[in-house]
């Protein structure tokens, strides 16, 4: 099965949403959520208006969608659920340098950015270890 990888990007004023590897796929939304709900509509709307050979090779057989935010984008969209601190705390990454990331005033470096996911990741395995 393929991947179809989403990309998730906070602009001055609104997300952006588009496929990275497939041409003609896009979205965009005042919230995160709003361009994922508003790139699929689009998804939708892609395969179901055109012919089957018309369509992108990725597009032809079955396919999973994966979603991929830049960092800025990342850090606003889950900011609503975690505060700075909560992040300092998952991440060891200082708060003041998050809430940069997040505003955009500063850029990560991969290694910050690879740090970050792992974090999640391990968070992530940890809650879902979790038996109530």
């Amino acid at each position: 099965m393929k991947t179809l990888k989403i990309i998730i990007e906070k602009s001055s004023d609104y997300y952006d949403a588009y496929a990275e590897n497939c041409e003609g796929v896009y979205g965009a939304g005042i919230t995160a959520e709003e361009a994922k709900q508003n790139v699929s509509e689009g998804l939708n709307l892609f395969v179901n208006s055109r012919k089957k050979e018309d369509l992108p090779d990725i597009l032809k057989s079955e396919y999973n969608i994966v979603f991929s935010y830049d960092i800025r984008s990342f850090l606003n969209y889950f900011g609503k659920l975690f505060s700075f601190a909560a992040l300092e705390r998952i991440t060891k990454i200082n708060q003041k340098l998050l809430q940069h990331y997040a505003s955009g005033l500063k850029k990560p470096g991969q290694t910050q950015i690879k740090k970050i996911e792992k974090a999640f990741h391990e968070l992530a395995a940890e809650l879902s270890a979790v038996e109530l």
